[in-house]
């Protein structure tokens, strides 16, 4: 009878600590009583996340618009670092390698992106005229912090006039936030029309894990 007892206070108390569990917790674990976001996370894990290929990158941005002759820009204002290659974005307490991928090969970019973000190939350096695109994984709510999958899920939380930093051969570069976009698969981000700037894009999946959209983020060297 003892044992028994003994039992059901057991049941009773782990029966608490889930619900207080849940309570608290909610917003990150919702997804597990969603059978199409498991099924679709699970597809995922198995299949890792559908990078940005090639292909569709070259629909999006080449030849580089704007890009002028990389030609250096006047009184571009920098400050000194001992970080080397990292993106920061302070709003997010984000800070993550930047990795200058040699190919823009599928499978070379895939692989790249399992150590951080990717300066894609044919972008101009910070301070150039010209476009930087940046791309970075997304990937749902609560997902495990692993090969850099998570780095890009929180770009829809940038607003304009936030700060992203580039940090390169010691120097920092500041960039500000000027515009948001979710574009189709294949469309174009749209163009901001400036000539003689230095424009950055943030490049990632819409929604976070899906290959629905894109979500590009416009900044400008300060």
């Amino acid at each position: 009878m003892d044992n028994l007892k003994a039992r059901k206070i057991l049941k009773f108390a782990i029966a608490i600590y889930v619900a207080s569990f849940l309570v608290f917790n909610w917003n990150n674990v919702s997804w597990i009583f969603n059978y199409k976001a498991v099924g679709g996370i699970v597809s995922d894990f198995f299949n890792p996340y559908p990078s940005i290929s090639a292909s569709s990158m070259g629909a999006y941005f080449y030849p580089n618009r704007n890009s002028g002759s990389g030609s250096g820009l006047m009184n571009v204002r920098t400050t000194y670092t001992d970080k080397q290659n990292t993106l920061e974005i302070p709003k997010l307490s984000l800070s993550t390698p930047i990795i200058f991928s040699a190919s823009t090969e599928k499978n070379v970019l895939e692989k790249d992106l399992e150590s951080g973000v990717i300066y894609y190939p044919g972008s101009v350096y910070p301070g150039q005229e010209g476009q930087i695109v940046i791309l970075g994984h997304s990937a749902p709510v609560g997902w495990p912090d692993i090969k850099y999958q998570w780095v890009f899920t929180k770009l829809n939380d940038l607003v304009e006039g936030d700060v992203i930093l580039i940090n390169l051969n010691n120097k920092q570069y500041t960039y500000i936030v000027r515009k948001k976009t979710i574009i189709k698969k294949g469309a174009d981000v749209p163009a901001s029309g400036a000539t003689n700037t230095n424009e950055l894009v943030l490049v990632s999946c819409w929604p976070p894990g899906k290959d629905y959209q894109r979500i590009a983020v416009q900044a400008e060297l300060n």
